[in-house]
């Protein structure tokens, strides 16, 4: 078959062959079609530091299969490491960092067939699969797999809360820690990192029933290795990735993710990776298919017995789209070739336990809310399968702070009380830059017990409690949110999917017409203050504004 690189003229792709060769390419293979193997292992991350031996595996599969894989990496950040701290700014900022590096890699050297992705964690996956889809040549995405863990969720929650208390030392919940992240994988939590796999594979982008496989498995070695010879058929008949990632299959994707009480984080990172196929998701799609799918499936944080880990044994993700399958678009297709229908013959009926049926569900509707108001015009969303039902309906006067530090020291300083809603705004996309997630806040806050958190910053997949991100317009951009003074009155109903700042119109107002967005006082990197600059609000996936 004509590849790529034999298409360069004559003289530029000897050249090309003797530079490949120089690296130790044969020269007879490079007559093949030649796939790249775009890896994002480091010594750094847990979920990435056994991608080298899957790497391997996938080389493996391309060669059995006729093609040349020649690998290249790019960067991958541990949102656990990089909470609580300035590094969290560079976080969603690295997203579009790796999609830029993948592009410049692939078109820059202008001889790959295809490529077969190899990420695990937050930014990575969605990153990945914004190439794939800017890219659009024939691409697979390899993850990582869950880790399982030693210990229940509850038990390393627990150990948090007594270390906040100071009723244990760091070298005991470094301990309890790595009990319950005991190796290579992805944590074993349903956030944003087991989420975006899931997607991959309900996007079509991963092997059927890979999402859910343990990362140390032979079973995972062997999804690496088919993926490499998937490759190739995919290669052979020219099918890209903008034909596997459809609206339907977005649609199908939201109703997978809501039926999990999937994380947050997808109203990011869903809407970005279709802005890259040419296609819209928006809040309005989560909300729209939020009201007509249920939430079958609990794993922490929407459980504390079971985690991602407890999936695999139940069926993993073909079973919760075989029971969601009477809203699902079913022609959709799969990088094996299938379509939906014919991948889903073979599942696993529902456990009971962590899979229920779609007419047994644990709630009527799906795990993710979307809430509008006079305070979030563009809307604001919650993990309503996360939020205790008697929370449901919160009113209580605002506690408001322009940094996460500035309401981290007032937890310290009992300046926060039960009934409070703190307001933490400046930290979107543009006014942090880089929306930092919240997390450590919400686990702080969860000692006063009875709080509710408003902000246009965002959460980890992993928390839980009446906490409402990615506020939108954001306080930057002069969104109502930045008006918001100590004392004002905010009430939140997710019943009615409503978030309301209770002043009157006139007052709400002047205050629109007198307020000015803050300045940040503190100097920023000059990586920070382009992407600030360069960047558009949560709603629209806080992807790079067009250039004019």
């Amino acid at each position: 078959m004509s590849t790529t690189l034999n298409k360069l003229p004559a003289y530029q792709r000897a050249i090309a062959k003797g530079h490949l060769g120089s690296c130790g390419a044969i020269y007879k293979n490079l007559d093949r079609p030649i796939i790249a193997v775009v890896n994002s292992w480091n010594e750094i991350v847990p979920g990435h530091c056994h991608l080298r031996e899957l790497a391997e595996d996938v080389k493996r599969g391309i060669i059995e299969a006729g093609g040349y894989p020649l690998e290249f990496n790019t960067i991958a950040i541990c949102d656990g490491i990089a909470q609580g701290h300035d590094g969290m700014k560079y976080v969603l900022p690295s997203r579009e960092l790796i999609v830029d590096s993948i592009e410049v890699m692939i078109r820059a050297h202008g001889i790959f067939d295809g490529m077969v992705l190899l990420g695990s964690c937050d930014k990575i996956v969605p990153a990945m699969l914004m190439a794939a889809a800017r890219l659009n040549i024939p691409a697979a995405m390899v993850t990582g797999g869950p880790m399982i863990n030693k210990i229940k969720p509850a038990e390393s929650k627990a150990a948090r809360q007594q270390f906040i208390r100071g009723e244990i030392d760091e070298e005991k919940l470094v301990e309890v820690t790595v009990d319950y992240y005991p190796t290579a994988g992805v944590c074993p939590f349903l956030g944003t990192a087991n989420t975006m796999c899931i997607v991959a594979e309900t996007l079509g982008m991963s092997l059927p029933g890979s999402a859910a496989v343990p990362a140390l498995s032979e079973l995972r070695h062997k999804v690496a290795y088919d993926t490499g010879l998937v490759i190739m058929d995919l290669v052979q008949k020219d099918i890209k990735p903008r034909d596997i990632m459809s609206k339907a299959a977005f649609d199908n994707t939201v109703a997978v993710v809501l039926a999990m009480g999937g994380s947050l984080n997808t109203v990011l990172h869903l809407p970005a990776i279709a802005h890259e196929c040419g296609l819209a998701v928006t809040y309005d799609d989560f909300d729209r298919i939020s009201r007509y799918v249920p939430l079958i499936t609990r794993v922490v944080p929407n459980s504390q017995e079971y985690t991602v880990a407890d999936l695999y044994p139940v069926g993993g993700v073909p079973t919760i789209m075989n029971e969601l399958q009477s809203v699902l678009t079913l022609d959709t297709l799969a990088i094996n070739g299938k379509n939906l229908e014919e991948n889903l013959k073979n599942a696993k009926p529902a456990d009971g336990a962590i899979i229920r049926n779609f007419d047994k569900a644990f709630t009527a509707e799906g795990g993710i809310a979307v809430l509008r108001g006079n305070l979030a015009p563009e809307g604001a969303v919650v993990k309503s399968s996360a939020v205790p039902s008697d929370m449901w309906i919160f009113s209580g006067p605002a506690k408001v702070f322009d940094s996460e530090e500035e309401c981290m020291d007032a937890i310290d300083n009992g300046g926060i009380v039960p009934g409070d809603v703190v307001v933490i705004r400046y930290e979107g996309p543009i006014g942090g830059p880089g929306m930092r997630e919240m997390h450590r806040a919400t686990e702080v806050i969860g000692k006063v017990g009875n709080v509710a958190i408003v902000t246009d910053g965002r959460f980890s997949g992993a928390s839980g409690g009446l906490s409402i991100g990615y506020l939108s317009p954001e306080a930057a951009e002069e969104g109502p949110i930045g008006i918001v003074q100590n004392g004002d009155r905010i009430d939140i109903n997710i019943f009615e999917r409503s978030i309301h700042l209770g002043i009157d119109d006139e007052e709400l107002h002047y205050r629109r017409t007198n307020t000015r967005p803050i300045a940040k006082q503190k100097d920023e990197s000059e990586f920070l203050k382009l992407y600030g600059l360069t960047t558009t609000s949560s709603a629209k996936g806080a992807v790079r504004r067009k250039i004019k």
